[in-house]
This record gives structure tokens, sequence and C-alpha cells, in this order.
């Protein structure tokens, strides 16, 4: 039996969007494929190795050594967790 995914692509004046539906990781990128292409290492990086999404970005950061504590500006987080 294949795992399925559900992947929705929306046509922008400036691109493209998709959007990965179980995990809610959205990519943009200038073409349908650099989308797909940029959404696909995105959910890869939000999921764990058997795919299951994040549930405790709190825990993922420590792990990854990251004191959620001192994250006061979104932006110092990792580029994906933006």
């Amino acid at each position: 039996m294949t795992d399925s995914r559900e992947i929705r692509l929306i046509e922008e004046d400036n691109g493209w969007s998709a959007v990965d539906v179980g995990t809610s990781v959205v990519s943009q990128g200038e073409t349908r494929q650099q989308a797909l292409e940029v959404l696909d290492e995105a959910v890869s990086l939000y999921t764990d190795d058997e795919g299951t999404a994040i549930g405790d970005e709190v825990a993922f950061l420590e792990d990854h050594g990251i004191d959620p504590a001192k994250v006061t500006d979104p932006r110092d987080l990792p580029d994906f967790m933006q």
C-alpha cells in the first residue's frame, strides 16, 4: 500500500505556491516544478524519518540546540520554521 499526500498548487501573479495539506507546509516558486521541489525539501525538514509532522516545536528546537526562550524574533529561527 502506498502512502498518499494531498498537495495544492495555487497560481499567483508572481509564481506558484504549493501547500502540503497534511503538514500545512507551504512553499513558493517561480514555476510549478520549483514550488513542488521546494515543498518536498521543506516537508522533509519539517517531518521526522517516518514522515510524521513535528508536533512539539519547542522540543524540536531543544533537540537541535536552540533555546526557545532566547528566540524573540522569528527571523532567528531556522528558515524552514519561519
